[in-house]
């Protein structure tokens, strides 16, 4: 999915412009985000109010980020890290923004497509093709940043629509219960800080959401939160994510290869 810079500089921030617009339309529109949420309640369902609050300081860094892919700011090595996440980037931003017509529609199952080209698309990027965080590098950290969150709340935004979209009113099976705490665990054991950070935001989420719906429920997810953050923590301090420089590449090549 290999874009040039000069389409990369404009596709970005314009693929911002469409979600942030149709975000929008989806808080002020009636029915609203929160007004479908409240009707579809799963297993999966979290507090609303937890992806707003992610969001809204998400929607800063991304600014940010997105003003460094303009300016050309960085070394070359900068460039070709943020323009390489520009298709991504702007493939999640389509996806979220064209979600919203169909969530606030309550067609719930189109809009899981979107959901899940999205979160699955931004997992992929993050498996395939992000190099680690360089330190001295503004540009870099903001790419891990962005792609980080972005891959983060997708798989809170893939629980949430799959549950709402197919599953309303339910409670969780023997394998759903299964399939949760094996899924975080296993993402948990690939994650950086970033990422994992918001694995467990997501679970707390979760948990606070399933509160009045299924109390065992929501502390069987608060247990996975606790566990996911000590994966994380372990994981991390076994093997440090970052690296400082870009000349730090070769030797985490060779210790992956060993």
């Amino acid at each position: 999915m290999g874009i040039s810079y000069s389409t990369a500089r404009y596709l970005a921030p314009a693929s911002f412009l469409y979600d942030f617009a149709a975000q929008q339309y989806g808080l002020f529109s009636k029915p609203n985000m929160q007004d479908i949420h409240d009707q579809n309640l799963s297993f999966w369902s979290p507090r609303p109010e937890f992806i707003g609050a992610f969001f809204f300081p998400q929607q800063f860094i991304q600014l940010y980020w997105l003003y460094k892919l303009y300016r050309a700011e960085g070394s070359k090595e900068d460039i070709q890290e943020m323009t390489s996440y520009a298709p991504f980037y702007a493939l999640g931003n389509i996806c979220i923004g064209t979600w919203m017509f169909f969530w606030n529609s309550n067609r719930l199952d189109i809009s899981n497509i979107f959901v899940c080209v999205n979160s699955f698309a931004q997992l992929y990027y993050l498996a395939t093709s992000l190099k680690p965080m360089r330190t001295n590098s503004t540009p870099s950290i903001l790419t891990h940043i962005v792609a980080k969150t972005f891959a983060g709340i997708g798989v809170l935004d893939f629980l949430h629509n799959t549950a709402a979209g197919y599953f309303v009113g339910q409670s969780p099976s023997l394998a759903v219960k299964v399939l949760t705490g094996v899924g975080f665990a296993g993402l948990a054991g690939t994650s950086d800080w970033i990422f994992g950070g918001c694995l467990v935001y997501d679970l707390i989420a979760l948990t606070v959401g399933q509160r009045e719906l299924n109390k065992d429920w929501s502390n069987l997810l608060g247990a996975y939160a606790v566990g996911t953050a000590a994966i994380v923590g372990l994981r991390n301090w076994a093997r440090p994510p970052y690296v400082k420089d870009s000349a730090d590449y070769l030797p985490v090549t060779q210790q992956d290869a060993n």
